[in-house]
């Protein structure tokens, strides 16, 4: 019996013991402390948060520097790129004002003396005085000359003999040829009597006695040479009918 009671007040004992340790442990684990370990972690949590905000915000602003920067240059190699095609378009553009200058030999096309070579002529048959040949002397298209010289040069053939002469008649000292302006001139093939004379299909004109490319025209019929005459160039077809005075 006694040993039942003994057992029993050990349990009882162990019991108490339990109870005392627990109430140990619910005094150290008060709400007040677990409300502060709550907070403690809070404030570590938001203390941390501010500087990850910062090196996100530090890591955009050197993002957007860096853009930035890249598109200055790309802005910079543009405007670059740009001023070259500009001395380009400059480049080209002079370059083609030199081919233009090239198309017309050179010539300005104002204020130069006619060759033989800037002249379209034709030639016709006239009945007056005993008959004689028309000359008409045109600038060809986009020329603009004068005839500064004003008798032309005129031969039959290549020979002394065939060497016109020239009889002072008419003209203007100079003509400027330009667009549908012209000149004449006129050729008196015989100016003797008699069956004397050599016959030529031909006339070679040109603008001066050096001019280096003569013109050859075709007559409009056989002529017969001999003792030739020519007039000055003038803007009256009628001033140039050939007499000898």
């Amino acid at each position: 019996m006694r040993s039942r009671l003994a057992a029993r007040s050990t349990r009882l004992f162990l019991a108490a013991a339990a109870v005392t340790a627990l109430a140990a442990t619910s005094t150290a684990c008060s709400p007040d402390d677990v409300e502060g370990a709550g907070s403690s972690s809070a404030s570590s949590a938001e203390s941390s948060s501010p500087s990850s905000g910062a090196g996100a915000s530090s890591s955009a602003d050197a993002s957007g520097s860096s853009a930035s920067g890249s598109k200055g240059s790309g802005s910079s190699a543009s405007d670059s790129s740009a001023s070259g095609s500009s001395g380009s378009d400059s480049s080209a553009s002079g370059d083609k004002s030199a081919a233009s200058g090239d198309s017309d030999g050179g010539k300005s096309g104002y204020g130069q003396s006619c060759g033989t070579n800037d002249l379209d002529f034709s030639i016709t048959a006239k009945s007056q005085a005993g008959g004689y040949y028309l000359v008409t002397a045109k600038a060809k298209s986009g020329i603009t000359c004068y005839l500064d010289v004003n008798t032309p040069s005129v031969s039959f053939g290549s020979g002394a003999d065939g060497v016109a002469s020239p009889v002072g008649q008419g003209g203007e000292d100079p003509i400027k040829l330009s667009g549908s302006a012209v000149a004449y001139t006129g050729i008196n093939p015989k100016t003797t009597d008699g069956e004397g004379g050599k016959e030529f299909g031909s006339v070679i004109i040109a603008t001066s006695d050096d001019d280096p490319d003569p013109a050859e025209l075709q007559l409009p019929d056989t002529a017969t040479v001999d003792k030739p005459i020519v007039t000055n160039w003038s803007a009256n077809p009628s001033e140039t009918v050939p007499v000898i005075v």
